[in-house]
């Protein structure tokens, strides 16, 4: 049913004890000025009667891209880089929404004026424990952090626009049921905003566009939007049926109507990011001046918004920054983003005049702040990490294979794409022999493989939980006839079009080889003569078998060639590959060995 704009009643709000921790480690201050009188004192009249101050704070807590990552991240994925006084850098193992439960309860403790808000991306390309189970421990677990808002990010809509509704109502899932006997999914205790995802027949939003917070006379409102390129990003049928329109116009749309309902003070969750030059989590971005050392679609974005609008919570990026980019009034404006996976939060303070009802922009500061894991855990979310770890047990301790040393995602071509791309082309030889080749896109790699052992498997086990977490997406392989022209193209489009200013570098099986000079521009980087298939130059008429996953076989990341195969086929989960494929080539004794990742030749 199309979302009406009104406010959203919180269901089923659980009151939950504050937990004594040591506080996070501050990043970047912005826009701070004293202001005519201290925020969030009471001001005393004749005859004992009180009224609140004119200005009052408010607490923004917030993160984004958590990605079902309920357990504490593995590997780079699990740490974070802070710059020391004395400008060099160090890791600092970060995330776990046990530990983030303790920070965001003492951050927020005593401080009745507090919201918490999401960028989006709170599910999918998750983890097993909260995958295999469709998210709903998750948003569970969002529940118990008390999450009061979030946008839908892209991956919101991996499992498409019934099943997001699903996380939002509750209910247990149409195929696989109810996960726990007599226990019925209550969905989220917290709105899902999607002012900018439009059911194609109704013409209007599929969730809410808006939020109200209230408390005591102050009111502020939440516009929550994705990025409009998110029908680029997800399978064609997490998108069907839907459109998706512009952040900006959305945004500045819904800023008038809240205006109309007397609502000035506007905070914009946006899944779209930005890039700070530097990828320690405290770099201060606005050195050089506001917003002088972030790049990418935030940017712009951010600089076309309303000024109606006083902050932006985003993601999307993964990556880290709090800055203060422009309005269009030249006004700087708070941008924060918490990287991803909960390694982050951001305390942004908010102050809020009671006598014009706006965000005294002036006097808005925002800083990052780690998820350490040397505080206490919080006991319910542990309680919670153990009921489903049981219930994914039995199918995630499952060893599916062997390896000899860790396997990386890391690099242009990684050890771990060429692994899965070498797998779905074995998989395609099995559905037709006449496979030539296989594609992997690199976003579909979500992490690599651990010779050490995480659990009790023994090093270089490899379990299925551990591929889940690489392969999260329950692709198909997929099977189209391209002609060797076509090919040309499609390893064109890798670093041109829309893919020119980011290069996605698919992933290639073995036995395709060429050369990617990024010293140049858009499609001249690919060197055409020197794709070969097999040591023999790809010859433009001939056709070729290829095998990609369903996303790429749909046009996804770009590739709009994939889009255009013939004579299709599609076959089974893109994991199941993987797991064949590590069973059938590796035993205990003679392990898979990294992959070499030698196919591509890059000149830079």
């Amino acid at each position: 049913m199309p979302a009406t704009p009104q406010p959203y009643h919180r269901r089923r709000r659980r009151t939950r004890a504050l937990l004594a921790t040591a506080a996070g480690i501050a990043t970047v201050g912005a826009l701070a000025v004293a202001l005519p009188a201290s925020a969030g004192e009471t001001t005393y009249k004749p005859g004992g009667h009180s009224k609140p101050s004119r200005y009052q704070d408010v607490q923004l807590l917030s993160f984004n891209d958590l990605h079902g990552n309920l357990e504490p991240p593995s590997g780079s994925s699990g740490r974070v880089t802070e710059i020391q006084a004395d400008g060099t850098t160090k890791t600092i193992d970060a995330g776990g929404v046990e530990y983030l439960a303790t920070h965001l309860r003492e951050a927020r403790k005593d401080n009745p004026y507090s919201i918490t808000a999401a960028g989006g991306d709170m599910v999918g390309a998750s983890p097993l424990i909260s995958g295999l189970f469709h998210d709903e421990p998750t948003i569970d677990a969002l529940n118990g952090l008390d999450l009061d808002v979030t946008s839908v990010g892209n991956h919101e809509f991996d499992e498409g626009a019934k099943e997001l509704a699903r996380l939002q109502k509750g209910g247990c899932h149409p195929t696989d049921g109810c996960y726990v006997k007599g226990e019925k999914f209550e969905g989220a205790d917290f709105p899902y905003l999607a002012a900018n995802v439009l059911d194609e027949k109704t013409k209007k939003p599929i969730l809410k566009p808006y939020w109200v917070w209230k408390k005591n006379g102050v009111k502020i409102g939440f516009i929550g939007v994705t990025l409009e390129d998110t029908p680029g990003v997800v399978s064609a049928e997490g998108v069907k049926g839907l459109k998706f329109k512009d952040e900006v116009e959305t945004i500045n749309k819904y800023a008038k109507e809240l205006e109309k309902q007397g609502v000035k003070s506007v905070v914009a969750l946006i899944h779209e990011g930005g890039l700070p030059a530097s990828g320690s989590y405290n770099y201060d971005c606005d050195a050089g001046g506001d917003g002088s050392g972030i790049s990418g679609p935030i940017v712009d974005i951010a600089k076309n918004i309303t000024p109606k609008v006083d902050a932006l919570v985003t993601g999307h990026t993964h990556a880290a920054y709090a800055c203060t980019i422009p309005d269009p009034s030249g006004k700087p404006r708070t941008v924060t983003s918490a990287a991803s996976f909960g390694r982050l939060y951001t305390d942004t303070t908010l102050t809020y005049d009671r006598w014009t009802g706006d965000i005294a922009r002036t006097a808005v500061s925002s800083a990052n702040h780690m998820v350490t894991r040397t505080v206490a855990k919080a006991a319910d979310m542990t309680a919670l990490i153990s009921k489903w770890n049981t219930l994914a047990a039995p199918i995630g301790n499952r060893a599916i294979g062997y390896i000899s040393g860790d396997i990386t995602s890391v690099g242009t071509e990684s050890p771990m794409g060429d692994l899965i791309a070498d797998a779905q082309l074995a998989y395609g030889k099995e559905l037709d022999p006449e496979t030539d080749l296989a594609l992997m896109n690199p976003g579909g790699i979500r992490a690599g493989l651990t010779y050490a052992a995480k659990g009790t498997e023994g090093d270089g086990v490899v379990t299925y939980a551990e591929g889940f977490t690489v392969q999260p997406f329950s692709n198909t392989v997929n099977l189209q006839d391209f002609t060797g022209a076509q090919l040309i193209s499609v390893l064109q489009e890798q670093v041109s079009g829309t893919n020119a200013a980011s290069p996605k570098v698919l992933q290639v099986s073995s036995g395709l080889t060429y050369t990617l000079d990024l010293t140049k521009a858009g499609a001249a980087r690919v060197i055409a003569d020197s794709v070969k298939l097999n040591g023999a130059a790809i010859d433009p008429a001939a056709t070729y078998r290829v095998a990609t996953n369903s996303f790429l076989a749909g046009g996804g990341d770009g590739f709009t060639t994939l889009g255009q195969g013939t004579n299709d086929l599609v076959g089974a989960d893109d994991l199941a590959a993987l797991a064949d494929y590590l069973t059938a080539n590796s035993t205990a004794t003679a392990p898979i060995a990294p992959p070499a990742a030698n196919r591509i030749t890059i000149l830079q």
